[in-house]
């Protein structure tokens, strides 16, 4: 029983590992040609993996596209919400997470830019699950924001008054511009004019101004 228990355990420890490999490819490749651009043989071919096993893990193409949405949106939280995880709420927080997101697509986590800016215009106009996967990450992502925000007025740091769905709006156009504008032309200063932007935004709704950095 020892041993056959041995065995089992290894073998979903060999499985667990070739899929984080897989995954850790595919979110890579889907960031610059899109989830379109999976597939389980490709995958299998540059990993030097058989397919056979490949597709044990996975058993369709749009399994793949699903897992590989589910490990971004680790990456994503793991680089954009966790460093922002131990301030406490305030506008001090709400500032933290947009420098973080700037740092994720500047440092190129995935080597296509944001990965979510990169993959939501293939399905933004088709229905089935994976777009709906993807509007699920982005509205996530959204009432975080919100949260956010709503966090700082309660801390008495942003005005009680501010538009919060439109401050959230503003925030996000500004980051997936600077996005847009980098991977487009391969530079670099469409962040700091988007971090620029967002803090004047920010001082806009702040209570104290002084809250906020002078620079990035």
């Amino acid at each position: 029983m020892g041993t056959t228990q041995t065995r089992v355990d290894g073998r979903i420890a060999r499985g667990n590992q070739t899929r984080r490999l897989i995954l850790g490819r595919a979110v890579d490749v889907a960031s610059v040609e899109g989830l379109e651009g999976l597939s389980l043989g490709r995958l299998a071919n540059e990993l030097k993996l058989s397919k056979s096993g490949v597709f044990a893990l996975f058993g369709s193409k749009e399994d793949l596209q699903l897992a590989t949405i589910r490990a971004a949106v680790k990456i994503y939280l793991e680089h954009v919400v966790q460093p922002a995880g131990d301030l406490p709420p305030g506008i001090g927080r709400l500032w933290k997470v947009c420098a973080s997101w700037l740092t994720y697509s500047r440092e190129r986590v995935f080597p296509g830019g944001c990965f979510f800016h990169s993959v939501l215009a293939e399905y933004d106009a088709r229905e089935g699950k994976v777009h709906d996967a993807l509007v699920a990450a982005r509205t996530n992502w959204f009432s975080y924001l919100g949260q956010t925000v709503r966090e700082a007025q309660r801390a008495g740091e942003i005005a009680e008054d501010a538009d919060v769905p439109q401050l959230v709006f503003e925030i996000a156009a500004l980051l997936e511009m600077a996005n847009a504008e980098s991977v487009l032309y391969g530079e670099y200063t469409s962040y700091d004019r988007a971090a620029t932007a967002i803090r004047n935004r920010l001082r806009d709704v702040a209570t104290d101004a002084s809250l906020l950095p002078d620079t990035a």
